[in-house]
């Protein structure tokens, strides 16, 4: 099913829980890759960003999956998974990703405590989170390329990142071979993460 679902417009959230119920009647997984920053606020300081857009922020990039997880609750009768995606700069200062910084670092707190609330009924969050990659999003951050250009600089046999690398990493985190994973954040990116931009 291909359905609209702009989380920012009231109902369209709702329709695919519903049509997703209506037409299989349970859900195994779910994958959250939405995020979103007014470009003003995103290319300004921290300490400059409006509170509407910070708002908008956090709703589209985080609460969104709140959402989401409380839809997918009910459908998850066997259990599932929740994934979400994240960035490094959840937990250190990256050139440029400003105000996502703060938000996703919410996301990231956010699918702990939403591991602990669900595992009683076998519903896993976990994060990925991917090194720099190449994607619409990222065009958005001043100065991206050079952050690509820095990983390889710093890791030894550095490749940048593509969907197929996420992907492969998220397919295991849904499989039932990662049913003992919960609430963690998977670094996917070479061990970037481990030194840092």
């Amino acid at each position: 099913m291909f359905l609209p679902c702009d989380v920012m417009v009231p109902g369209q959230l709702e329709a695919v829980f519903e049509a997703v119920d209506k037409k299989w009647g349970k859900l195994d997984f779910l994958i959250h890759s939405i995020a979103f920053s007014p470009l003003a606020d995103l290319h300004g300081r921290v300490v400059d960003c409006s509170l509407e857009g910070f708002k908008m922020a956090m709703d589209v990039s985080c609460h969104s999956f709140i959402r989401m997880a409380k839809l997918s609750e009910p459908l998850m009768k066997d259990g599932g998974a929740l994934i979400t995606m994240s960035y490094d700069g959840a937990n250190t200062v990256i050139p440029n990703y400003n105000m996502m910084g703060p938000v996703k670092a919410a996301l990231e707190s956010t699918t702990r405590y939403l591991a602990m609330e669900l595992a009683e009924k076998r519903i896993r969050a976990l994060v990925v989170s991917p090194g720099p990659m190449r994607t619409r999003a990222a065009s958005g951050i001043k100065g991206f390329n050079e952050l690509v250009e820095l990983a390889e600089k710093k890791v030894p046999h550095y490749e940048e990142m593509n969907i197929d690398d996420i992907g492969a990493v998220t397919a295991f985190l849904v499989s039932d071979a990662a049913r003992s994973l919960n609430g963690y954040t998977y670094y996917v990116d070479h061990g970037l993460s481990l030194i840092g931009i």
